[in-house]
């Protein structure tokens, strides 16, 4: 199984930016338990600040990979062109988000992508990637 983890803007930044928010860790460090946990799984990360460079990875792993997990950033609540990436896709995808995005200010409360991805995981920091994988695993095994 070949699951891809897609980060979008600043999300570079973790363990830097506003820790109060997206806590200590970088997501090197964060993946690199992930690939231990789940050695049986080929776990592949991409991160772009860029919206058209996030759109061509899901064009060039979307048909290829058993599925994708995707925290698009900001773009989650502005870019039509990613949810029409995704749409355009044939592997599953669940979005991910580190903070629930309810509970912030009301431009974050609305995502353009959720309505294409299989699933949406926000709120439990770092651990909602292990569970956007956990929810890829459990989609493709039914």
């Amino acid at each position: 199984m070949k699951i891809l983890l897609i980060n979008g803007p600043n999300l570079n930044l973790l363990g830097i930016r506003e820790k109060s928010i997206y806590g200590n860790s970088t997501f090197e460090s964060y993946f690199r338990i992930l690939e231990e946990k789940y050695s049986s799984i080929s776990l592949e990360y991409y991160q772009s600040n860029i919206e058209g460079e996030l759109i061509n990875k899901i064009h060039e792993t979307g048909f290829s990979y058993d599925g994708l997990v995707i925290n698009a950033g900001a773009y989650t609540h502005t870019s039509v062109a990613i949810r029409d990436a995704i749409s355009g896709i044939k592997a599953p995808v669940v979005e991910v988000h580190i903070s629930n995005i309810l509970t912030r200010e009301s431009f974050r409360h609305e995502s353009l992508i959720g309505p294409v991805c299989i699933g949406s995981i926000m709120g439990f920091g770092l651990d909602s990637y292990r569970l956007g994988i956990e929810a890829i695993t459990e989609y493709i095994k039914s």
